[in-house]
């Protein structure tokens, strides 16, 4: 076994876990991505030790042949909204669940080492409890949130049936640079900063004061990492977040402060299928998986901000 591979490897996560290999010492990443969501941009600084394959992922002929021998296999490709999958469920449908079959498939005939699955807190749905423990039982309220739930299934399927180690993560709110604040589907921390450097509003769902288990995207793709190597977890879910919750008003008020400005939200209707309170509860993946989040949500903040001013 030698190359690791990552669907879903141009995108704002993926593309942070191919950096985070190579910096790790890989010599060459080989990425699998239809480019729907995901940009070559964000591979450029490291374009030269990245083998892009445009390919969707629930083509198998397509996707076996890349991931055959692989020692590791991140798996992100997904269409990863909560909106969009209500919208329009079957597309979300095909890829997430499809897809991700497909991936399976291909990594256990061709003998992968192990796949690290990309799942999904939404999972939880809204139970009053927090922080959210692996032991809670699934409530999803969007199919984006039964679908990914689904993969998690899969994945431990194909380890008991099929001998594929696998181990899932369950992101929560995942936010940093190259996060793409175009879409009315982007995640929220992406859209306060194309606000704050635009000087504008930013549109707020809800009251504002639902809160989130904010997590830097360096701190997602270092525990990814060590998921794949760690002993004895084969077969199991862990929350990926940080342990904290924030209300959304108290990132919009420390980006203003970071910023040293005064710009008011303003406030709509509650989205359909967000839930109201989100946070990890971190414990099993600091034992079993040695997570160690290294970025407090302002250093988090003042770093994707940087990125952000320089690359918009």
């Amino acid at each position: 076994m030698s190359h690791s591979v990552v669907t879903g490897g141009a995108g704002f996560i993926g593309s942070a876990i191919v950096r985070a290999l190579l910096a790790e010492g890989e010599p060459r990443v080989t990425v699998i991505d239809n480019l729907l969501s995901g940009k070559e941009s964000n591979l450029d600084e490291v374009r030269d030790r990245v083998d892009l394959h445009v390919v969707d992922i629930r083509h198998y002929d397509a996707v076996a042949p890349l991931v055959k021998g692989a020692a590791r296999v991140f798996h992100l490709a997904a269409i990863p909204s909560v909106p969009k999958s209500i919208l329009d469920p079957i597309p979300s449908h095909d890829v997430n669940i499809n897809g991700t079959f497909s991936v399976f498939r291909a990594c256990a005939d061709g003998k992968v080492g192990r796949v690290v699955y990309a799942a999904s807190s939404s999972a939880y749905g809204d139970t009053a409890v927090l922080p959210k423990t692996e032991a809670m039982t699934p409530s999803p309220l969007s199919p984006y949130a039964a679908q990914k739930l689904m993969g998690e299934y899969y994945a431990s399927v194909f380890t008991s049936c099929f001998g594929l180690e696998t181990v899932a993560l369950r992101y929560f709110n995942v936010y940093g640079p190259r996060q793409d604040p175009s879409s009315p589907y982007s995640g929220v921390i992406s859209i306060f900063m194309k606000c704050l450097l635009e000087k504008t509003s930013p549109t707020l769902h809800g009251d504002g004061n639902q809160t989130r288990d904010f997590t830097y995207v360096e701190d997602v793709a270092e525990l990814c990492l060590k998921a794949s190597r760690a002993p004895g977890v084969s077969g199991r879910m862990f929350n990926a977040g940080n342990g904290n919750r924030y209300t959304l008003n108290e990132v919009w008020e420390t980006l203003q402060k970071i910023e040293g400005v005064s710009i008011p939200a303003n406030y709509g209707p509650p989205r359909a299928g967000d839930v109201r309170d989100s946070q990890a509860d971190t414990t099993a993946a600091v034992a079993h998986l040695g997570h160690a989040p290294r970025f407090t949500l302002e250093e988090g903040l003042r770093r994707t901000l940087a990125w952000y001013r320089t690359s918009q």
